[in-house]
């Protein structure tokens, strides 16, 4: 009988959260989305007018291609392809850094909910807490997204990413 009244001492259905409201609507969630589109804007940006000066001087080789010698034509545009090239290995590298800089942020915020979502957890007796993705429809009442936001909140304010 006493095997009973324990299992009865914890809430009886399974509860969920939904992970990406909390990590894109935390604080720090939101701060770190917000210094990952500034940067990616930034570099978008500053690929456009190089991207731009590439064109300018694609335009100013053909129209000197009578004006010059074939083996000057030749290196001018051996030249511009390899600013080409330069300006593709930028645009791959600034798409790199950005995806790692955002996996960072993911890997911290879920470094500091862990140990926050186990705390409540155990403090609220929550046997188990799925992923709202993974649930077709589910009473509201279960959901501790907004709970968990507000305590991961007041852990932690922010995410360094530079």
């Amino acid at each position: 009988m006493s095997f009973l009244s324990a299992n009865f001492s914890f809430a009886d259905s399974p509860y969920y959260i939904d992970f990406s409201k909390v990590l894109n609507q935390s604080k720090a969630g939101k701060g770190a989305q917000d210094f990952l589109k500034a940067k990616f804007e930034s570099e978008s940006k500053k690929l456009t007018e190089e991207e731009k000066k590439l064109r300018k001087e694609e335009a100013d080789i053909i129209s000197k291609k009578k004006l010059i010698t074939n083996e000057e034509y030749q290196k001018k545009v051996e030249a511009l392809r390899k600013k080409v090239s330069e300006l593709q290995k930028n645009k791959q590298n600034s798409l790199k850094n950005i995806a790692k800089l955002r996996s960072k942020a993911r890997t911290e915020l879920l470094k500091n909910l862990n140990p926050l979502m186990r705390e409540y957890m155990e403090k609220n007796k929550i046997r188990i807490v799925l992923d709202k993705k993974s649930i077709l429809l589910g009473d509201k009442k279960l959901d501790l997204t907004d709970e968990i936001i507000d305590l991961l909140d007041k852990k932690i304010k922010s995410i360094k990413l530079k």
